[in-house]
């Protein structure tokens, strides 16, 4: 981080993570090429963890199977000063590393927490469980290192 001045604090790098719906997984991919996917995220406080999920196989698997290291991007709307144009964001950056999630009972903790983030509805969430759950891989990010900052795009 180059300009101290735009640091975001632990703190404020973990709201953003809590708060936001979505952000960039990047992994290392085939060949080595840099693979980056939007994708949902729940921010567990209990163990300071990142978790997703998505589908038990494809290209995304292929890459966490190959290099479990990864980085995550995530940033908010933003707010315009008044009478100014520019929006100002905070980003978070993190580093680490990435796994599968082969437990059952967390696979369940960690969909009903991503449902949470974007709606309330205890029967949507039955349903998705009942329909989905054998298709569904969770995965596990462990933080080594977070940055996040305040930018000014003006």
């Amino acid at each position: 981080m180059r300009r101290f001045k735009q640091q975001l604090s632990e703190e404020e790098c973990i709201e953003v993570l809590k708060n936001e719906p979505r952000g960039v997984l990047s992994l290392i991919g085939e060949d080595g090429y840099p693979y980056g996917m939007p994708i949902n995220q729940w921010y567990c406080e209990e163990d300071g963890k990142i978790y997703f999920h998505g589908a038990k196989e494809g290209h995304k698997i292929d890459a966490i199977k190959a290099n479990s290291k990864a980085s995550f991007c995530v940033y908010d709307k933003g707010y315009k000063k008044p009478g100014d144009w520019a929006l100002n964001i905070k980003s978070v950056i993190v580093f680490g590393e990435i796994k599968l999630v082969e437990d059952e009972k967390t696979t369940i903790k960690i969909c009903s927490h991503l449902v949470e983030k974007f709606t309330d509805d205890k029967e949507y969430l039955a349903k998705e469980l009942k329909n989905n759950l054998a298709r569904v891989q969770c995965l596990e990010f462990t933080p080594v290192h977070m940055t996040g900052k305040l930018v000014n795009e003006s």
